[in-house]
């Protein structure tokens, strides 16, 4: 018989077994027509039930027949047991879904391959150098210039390709009015014949579109914009779109699945860089992010060094021209090391910004699912406490080691797999969930995150990890039963409890360590959330304005003027680029004809409105005037002073800027928060918005911010006006973007918050889990020791000593797992000191938070396992003795 229909016999059950009665009794009726008696015919066949079996064995899988059988007691057990079966799905699934949700998420933003051919061949040129303050930091951006040295250099062994950072940008494919968002990359012309990337429509940039400089003005879309935008429309293929003055023609589409090299973001159409304008000609420019793709049989040890000669001698070449400059930049700049890193995944901020935060939260989930595990496996080993007398009977006709283990991991596996099932919708829910807590408001995130056969296979191997973790103790457990110990009730109780003690020490300090680390984000954040900015964001729109070609100033004098007579609207002023935008322009200062001092200062431009709308306090002197222009005056802050007049009345000196001509100091305002919440405050100059060349003649504005102060009622529903407005004021000029100053400030707190919810959501998750465990373990204990307790009661035993003898071993086990859960929270939040704010590990605060939570979790696990020995009736347990 083959193997197929022997495993198809196994699934048939009761069918197989009454085609096995039938075909016995026709062969008892042939016996019978042949003459012999029926009763001697009978006899002479056998046990009907053992000849059923024997058949059986031959024409099933036997293996495959004793899986379904465990699989039916199992599932009646599960049934048997709904409330503690329930119980244990839910916190597996709760765990093991959070555990594929973190999965799905730093697989498509740190592990999933790009879609290109042979991405392992990929990597990425970064810089390591010390900074202003002497630490290492890491960089990824290159010149133009530079990276063609580097091609030139490593030609034959490896090829370079550059990229822009993806961003959005204002594209059209009709008039200013139909101006809409895209996200943009600028790439070398070879990019997609060197990725292996064919194109869906028309042709692809080719290495003659990148060239010559603003000489192709083309561009290539990617499938998804292809099929977002224009619904796959192959008409596209020559169609025109415009930013700035530059009018580019769409010469085709990119295969679907390619998106660009930064996870995390969805390039929209990607143009030769060549198209960079002047920046491709400038070496102290660096705007590119530079990948290498080795030539295979090529060392990268030996390329690493080829690229980092030419390197350094195109620092050392540029260093000759820095005037001016403080000789640590200099030194610093040519202690800067190159490193290849790998790039099979691609690279973007996104993964600087949040693979480490993702790592963390991968392992609080870890330790979660660990913890559910242990209350799974204790509940496990008391099911199978309960079952001692069947497993003995078991052995007792014949039953094998390996099969009892079977059976109780067969029950274990049905519960990690009905908690996988609910977990994966888990999973499913909370991963684009995620995505969106990190999206900033300008510039959303999009992270693939299919559920294909890499989720799938991890799911699997969590599944069987899982079932082996909380099923295979118990399962040996159960297996080792005696059955002449068991048959007469004297199996020992204690190697159970220790085993459910040692469980309760490592759930406990787990625990500890989740809620120590959760407790850390969460005081961070809050922290960080309370750090004085100097301003008030409440209230205040920011227009990111551009127009058609620069206007003079009375041009946006009039905008601006047409702005403060909407309904709502308090206050108006102008400057660069919105504090707290990531934007900055930093130079050195020079002060009564000293060199160049160290420090870099912040500047910004601003409008004589500003200070008052943003509510920054003047604190010497005077503000900027109408007539004020740069560069002749400027506005310095309180470090500014300190730094570089200390002790002395600043208002009326000058300073040079980075060179001359010198600005003269009229009025000192107070502290603000210029670029990065986290950032110390640093010098700070404010110049005019407003400025003139060497010939005294006003200078015409291209861009800039428009700062709006609103009421609270008029603050929803603005925007559109506010467009309307500003274009209706003179027809070159557009809103870009609009954003509220709140909205920038958050965008600075995006993943600190998230780590704080999410910490704070996994600690409440293991403490609940935790008191679960505690709660089953106190139960089980009191349940074995009634006898015990009961003639201790009947003895004179009073509450309080009853009460010692139920918790005192618990406590003990606490004690033991909080210290071990401290050890591992101050060793692990050595790794992760760089995502905290202000907050120590070792401060007492710190430790307190878990060790009062754990406190109150394990008086209220106590309290029920307490009042039932105390409820023990001495009469009622010796009468069933």
């Amino acid at each position: 018989m083959s193997l197929w229909t022997r495993i198809g016999n196994a699934l048939r059950g009761d069918k197989l077994n009454r085609e096995l009665d039938e075909e016995f009794e026709s062969h008892i009726a042939e016996a019978i027509e042949a003459g012999r008696d029926p009763v001697e015919a009978r006899r002479a066949f056998g046990s009907h039930l053992r000849q059923r079996e024997a058949s059986r064995e031959s024409r099933v899988a036997g293996w495959l027949d004793g899986l379904r059988a465990d699989l039916i007691f199992g599932w009646r057990q599960l049934k048997r047991n709904k409330v503690t079966s329930a119980a244990a799905v839910l916190s597996l699934a709760l765990a093991m879904g959070a555990c594929v949700s973190v999965f799905r998420l730093i697989d498509a933003l740190l592990l999933r391959p790009l879609a290109v051919s042979h991405p392992e061949q990929l990597y990425e040129i970064s810089y390591e150098g010390p900074d202003a303050q002497g630490k290492l930091e890491t960089y990824d951006s290159s010149s133009y210039p530079l990276f063609r040295k580097m091609r030139s250099a490593v030609k034959g062994n490896a090829e370079l390709i550059a990229f822009t950072y993806a961003g959005r940008t204002d594209v059209t494919y009709g008039s200013d009015e139909e101006m809409e968002k895209a996200v943009g990359q600028w790439v070398s012309g070879w990019m997609f014949d060197s990725f292996g990337i064919q194109p869906a429509a028309g042709r692809l940039l080719t290495a003659n579109d990148d060239k010559e400089q603003g000489k192709e003005p083309v561009a290539v879309l990617s499938y998804d914009y292809w099929m977002r935008r224009f619904g796959g429309d192959l008409k596209v293929v020559g169609r025109t779109f415009r930013i700035g003055r530059d009018t580019y023609e769409i010469v085709g589409v990119a295969d679907k699945g390619f998106t660009g090299t930064e996870p995390g973001t969805v390039v929209d159409f990607f143009a030769p860089t060549t198209m960079m304008g002047a920046a491709i000609t400038q070496e102290n420019s660096f705007w590119l992010r530079t990948f290498v793709r080795v030539n295979r049989g090529v060392e990268i040890g030996p390329l690493r060094d080829q690229l980092f000669g030419v390197f350094h001698a195109s620092e050392l070449e540029r260093s000759k021209g820095w005037k001016n400059m403080p000789g640590w930049i200099i030194e610093n700049a040519l202690k800067t090391r190159l490193e290849l890193r790998p790039a099979a995944a691609g690279a973007s901020g996104l993964q600087k910004e949040y693979g480490q935060a993702l790592m963390s939260i991968g392992v609080l989930v870890v330790l979660v699912l660990l913890i559910a595990c242990a209350n799974v496996a204790n509940l496990m080993t008391v099911l199978a406490a309960a079952r001692t007398r069947e497993m003995a009977l078991r052995v007792s006709i014949g039953a094998g080691r390996w099969r009892l283990i079977q059976i109780v991991l067969v029950q274990s596996a049905m519960i990690a797999f009905f908690a996988a099932v609910l977990g994966a919708l888990f999973a499913g829910w909370s991963a684009p969930l995620v995505v969106r807590m990190i999206n900033p408001p300008d510039n959303p995130v999009r992270l693939d995150l299919p559920a294909d056969w890499r989720v799938l296979g991890f799911g699997i191997l969590l599944i069987v990890a899982m079932t082996l973790l909380f099923g295979l103790a118990p399962a040996l457990r159960a297996s080792a039963v005696k059955p002449v110990h068991a048959l007469k009730g004297g199996d020992d109780p204690h190697a159970r409890r220790r085993l459910m003690r040692g469980l309760i020490i490592a759930q406990v300090a787990f625990c500890f360590l989740v809620v120590f680390v959760g407790g850390l984000f969460a005081t961070s954040f809050q922290k960080l959330n309370h750090v004085p900015i100097g301003f008030s964001a409440e209230h205040v729109l920011t227009l990111d304005t551009v127009t058609t070609q620069p206007l003079p100033p009375a041009a946006w004098e009039q905008m601006t003027e047409s702005l403060r007579n909407l309904p709502g609207v308090e206050q108006v002023a102008m400057a660069g680029w919105p504090l707290m935008s990531g934007t900055m322009h930093n130079d050195f200062i020079s002060v009564h004809g000293a060199p160049p001092s160290d420090t870099l200062a912040f500047v910004l431009n601003i409008s004589p409105e500003w200070l008052e709308t943003m509510k920054i306090p003047l604190l010497q002197g005077r503000g900027f005037r109408a007539d004020d222009t740069n560069p002749s005056v400027a506005l310095v802050n309180e470090t500014f002073v300190k730094d570089f007049f200390p002790g002395e009345n600043s208002v009326g000196q000058s300073f040079d800027l980075g060179g001359p001509p010198r600005l003269q100091i009229v009025g000192v305002v107070g502290d603000v928060s210029y670029r990065r919440i986290r950032e110390a405050i640093l010098p700070q100059v404010y110049v005019p918005f407003i400025g003139k060349d060497k010939t005294g003649t006003l200078q015409p504005i291209g861009d800039g911010t428009v700062l709006i102060r609103t009421t609270a009622a008029a603050t929803p529903g603005l925007s559109a006006l506010l467009r309307q407005t500003v274009h209706r004021a003179r027809s070159e000029f557009r809103v870009s973007n609009i954003i509220s100053q709140q909205e920038l400030i958050d965008a600075q707190t995006v993943r600190e918050r998230l780590l704080a919810m999410l910490g704070m959501f996994f600690a409440g998750v293991a403490l609940l889990l935790a008191g679960i465990g505690l709660y089953g373990v106190l139960n089980y204990s009191v349940a074995q020791r009634q006898r015990e307790i009961g003639i201790r009661v009947a003895v004179g035993a009073q509450r309080g000593a009853i009460t010692r003898l139920v918790t005192a071993e618990i406590v003990w086990r606490v004690t033991m797992g909080v210290v071990a859960g401290t050890g591992l929270g101050l060793a692990l939040s050595r790794y992760i000191q760089a995502l905290f704010y202000e907050v120590k590990a070792s401060d007492a605060a710190m430790l307190a938070i878990p060790l009062i939570a754990i406190a109150v979790v394990t008086v209220i696990a106590t309290v029920p396992a307490v009042s039932r020995a105390l409820r023990i009736d001495p009469a009622e347990i010796l009468r069933s003795e």
